[in-house]
């Protein structure tokens, strides 16, 4: 296997940040003119592609996360009961009691109001208003269906019989050549 020169290194580190690769090319130290070019080229050498490879092999080695983990991740996060926030008497559970799946990322905002009646000496807390904004768990199923190849979340959409079409519109084109041939003599 050769060996990565220091640039390429770079490139490969750089790669596993985001997988964008002209954006990893340009971090790397390439010319952002034609990075997208280079980044294509250098995802092609076997070498590079390899070290790519091991790194992420070596990622997901060392933090423990992998395809499944992220499967069941995802899987729990959409699953997540909406009622495990609350007691019996419907109010909101203390944050230390929710369950670890909605503490990790599913709930993005909780505000806490005091509501107060009264004015001056007589003023007093009453009561409180909490509003939770939720993570968008539709994304979760989303990613979910594409994880494991759903038809209905497929992002590309296949052209069938383009390559019929190119050769009928060639062979229109030549019939018109070879016509105006004809007619020009």
């Amino acid at each position: 296997m050769s060996e990565l020169t220091a640039r390429q290194q770079r490139f490969v580190e750089e790669y596993l940040v985001d997988t964008v690769g002209a954006q990893a090319a340009i971090r790397a130290g390439y010319s952002p003119r034609g990075a997208k070019e280079t980044a294509c080229r250098l995802l092609k050498i076997p070498h590079i592609a390899a070290a790519i490879g091991k790194a992420k092999a070596e990622r997901s080695e060392r933090t423990r996360i992998d395809a499944d983990w992220l499967l069941t991740r995802l899987a729990a996060e959409a699953e997540a009961d909406l009622g495990d926030l609350y007691d019996d008497n419907g109010d909101l559970l203390p944050i230390r009691e929710w369950p670890e799946i909605w503490r990790q990322g599913l709930v993005t905002d909780l505000e806490i109001s005091a509501l107060y009646e009264g004015t001056g000496k007589e003023r007093r807390e009453i009561g409180h208003v909490k509003k939770v904004k939720f993570a968008e768990r539709l994304r979760r199923l989303e990613l979910i269906g594409k994880h494991i190849r759903i038809n209905a979340f497929k992002e590309i959409i296949e052209h069938k019989g383009l390559s019929a079409l190119a050769e009928r519109l060639e062979r229109a084109q030549r019939r018109t050549e070879t016509q105006n041939d004809g007619e020009a003599q």
